[in-house]
């Protein structure tokens, strides 16, 4: 057995798919970013970075103690091992979709929730900050797209690296991105909301939070702006 310490961002998106792509069984422990939940001192204890998802592995495969994985992308390595599945076993094979997984985490991830931040959550609007994540989310959007044109998965097969950035691309209107702009992102884009796993780990988003609220000032001081205290508790 599997917990997942999640909320339904696309982050905690990445998790959910693998989990049901893989058919693991797991239970989801709600981690309530708006509320300050991430902030506790016992989730401190498994994800030192203040961030959700996090996993703790019930039975892992050295037969050991409970095992804890921070960070989406150590997370979806963690499992695709643990498992032997969306991952290939040769080096070339491997070495490829990590390449486009760190690519996800360092790029993709990041630029976009830049572009999230200012455009949405900022409280000034800041044109040069805007137009810059704006333009760089567009750049990665091209970069996916000229490799999809030969590849019907990221990495060839699907695999961790798909189920990585699928999550970051759904908010393209928000991100002021035309999937139509990129006709072998879109074709890719499509195919993936119609995986089954996919599926049924957005309708567990739902179950979570039924309806996303607006974020309030409250939850925006929670959430930006947090300095080194956090972790001292």
């Amino acid at each position: 057995m599997i917990d997942l310490h999640y909320w339904p961002t696309p982050n905690g998106h990445k998790i959910t798919i693998f989990l049901e792509e893989a058919g693991l069984a797991y239970r989801i422990h709600p981690v309530n970013i708006g509320k300050g939940e991430q902030f506790r001192p016992d989730f401190l204890k498994i994800a030192p970075n203040n961030r959700m998802p996090a996993i703790v592995d019930h039975a892992p495969v050295d037969a050991g103690p409970p095992l804890s994985v921070f960070e989406s992308g150590a997370i979806l390595l963690y499992l695709a091992e643990k498992t032997g599945e969306f991952i290939p076993s040769d080096a070339r094979g491997r070495a490829k979709v990590t390449e486009w997984l760190f690519w996800q985490m360092g790029g993709l991830g990041p630029m976009a929730g830049q572009n999230h931040h200012f455009n949405i959550y900022a409280p000034e609007k800041i044109p040069y900050a805007i137009d810059r994540y704006v333009k760089e989310t567009n750049r990665l959007y091209g970069v996916l797209n000229k490799q999809l044109a030969d590849h019907e998965y990221m990495a060839g097969d699907y695999s961790i690296a798909d189920m990585a950035s699928y999550p970051w691309i759904v908010p393209y209107e928000r991100q002021g991105q035309k999937l139509e702009d990129f006709p072998h992102l879109k074709r890719w884009f499509e195919a993936m909301a119609t995986r089954p796993a996919v599926v049924r780990a957005y309708e567990k988003a739902k179950e979570v939070q039924a309806q996303p609220a607006p974020m309030s000032d409250a939850d925006k001081k929670v959430l930006f702006g947090q300095t080194a205290d956090v972790v001292k508790k």
